[in-house]
């Protein structure tokens, strides 16, 4: 196995960045800032960074098979335009409640596109913290972007437990997907939103997205929305 290297590969200052997808036919990163309600792209070719704006919290962002993506803003499911930076809503939940919102969402197998306000996974050890995002490599195993832990963990599903721990100069990790060359590195991103001044000063790449290479293990292509 060769070392691992972690970089910051875009100090993009995120309050809450989150739901990182690759999208192999362009080379790029897609991933939203939760309190900011933007969705960007980051082209890892050019380095260039293109976003649009929401009109609520977006959470997740997911690609769709006919082309263009699909995001969870607020409570509705909304197609986006690229081209026009548009978005038209596809459906909507939980209407009488205002102050909620989608938390994170992910495309299964089938093509369906599920999206939560809560959910509990894993019971983490205390330095580890809170699971967050996460995805599945081409093993069948797990991970978990630890918020507040400053870490990834590998994760057998079927027995719990740990195989791996890579720590990270941020301490709010908030997800992780696998992309690049072979799906062979991996995307975490973070977040900067509670953090005090002098926090801020320990870790300046806080909100940044960062890229870990030398795992030893690859992961899958994102499923795509069907709808």
């Amino acid at each position: 196995m060769s070392s691992i290297k972690i970089e910051c590969v875009l100090p993009k200052n995120c309050r809450c960045g989150e739901s990182p997808v690759w999208e192999e036919a362009s080379n790029t990163l897609l991933f939203v800032d939760i309190p900011a309600k933007t969705i960007c792209r980051w082209d890892s070719l050019t380095n260039e960074v293109q976003q649009m704006t929401v009109d609520a919290p977006v959470s997740s962002v997911v690609l769709r098979q006919s082309g263009g993506y699909v995001a969870t803003v607020g409570t509705k499911f909304c197609a986006l335009n690229w081209e026009d930076r548009s978005a038209v809503v596809l459906a909507m939940v939980d209407k009488d409640k205002k102050n909620n919102r989608f938390n994170d969402g992910k495309v299964d197998p089938a093509g369906r596109y599920f999206a939560a306000n809560r959910r509990n996974v894993y019971k983490l050890e205390k330095e580890e913290q809170i699971p967050d995002g996460m995805c599945i490599d081409a093993e069948g195993k797990l991970w978990v972007a630890c918020y507040n832990g400053g870490r990834v963990i590998r994760l057998d599903p079927e027995t719990g437990k740990r195989l791996q721990t890579v720590k990270l100069p941020v301490d709010k990790t908030t997800s992780c997907c696998f992309g690049g060359k072979d799906n062979s590195e991996m995307y975490v991103t973070c977040a900067r939103d509670g953090m005090d001044p002098e926090s801020l000063l320990r870790q300046p790449e806080a909100g940044g997205i960062f890229k870990i290479t030398g795992l030893g293990v690859k992961g899958i292509c994102p499923y795509l929305y069907a709808g």
